[in-house]
């Protein structure tokens, strides 16, 4: 497996702000209710379009271990938020050829608060996928990780 890590200057709030900006963040109950009631890949297509953000991605969960962390350590520990991203769209073709990328897919985006800044970390789809040897999943999963490393980079900066 293949880890980008992209550092920022910025505090942990303005990456944050920044990544959220980009994303969409859809109401994932609606947006599940909105999936299965399309009837045709078109439709489907119109719904993706709708709850993902400029940069292509939609968030689908987030986890705040910070949070949990700070609890133990009596509210003194950096945060580390886990963002689970990606696009139903891009998932597909991946999955189509590969099965087992739905293991994989959507990605994760560890934004963790150090003493020098912020780090953002992505393991690369394309490290996770090269072992299927599909060379049709390998060329989306590449294309997938240059538009996470593009966006990590841009709201590191």
């Amino acid at each position: 497996m293949q880890r980008v890590s992209v550092a920022s200057a910025k505090p942990f709030e303005a990456v944050l702000g920044k990544l959220e900006a980009a994303i969409g963040r859809p109401q994932m109950d609606a947006f599940r209710q909105d999936v299965v009631a399309a009837k045709t890949h078109t439709e489907l297509e119109r719904v993706v379009h709708k709850a993902i953000g400029v940069s292509g991605f939609m968030e689908f969960a987030r986890y705040e271990m910070g949070e949990i962390l700070r609890k133990e350590s009596g509210g003194s520990s950096r945060r580390i938020l886990r963002l689970v991203i990606g696009n139903p769209l891009i998932m597909s073709q991946m999955v189509a050829q590969v099965p087992d990328a739905a293991s994989y897919a959507p990605v994760t985006v560890l934004i963790d608060e150090r003493a020098r800044g912020v780090r953002l970390s992505y393991d690369r789809m394309s490290s996770l996928l090269a072992p299927y040897e599909s060379a049709e999943a390998l060329k989306v999963a590449q294309d997938l990780d240059s538009k996470v490393e593009a966006l990590l980079t841009a709201v590191s900066q």
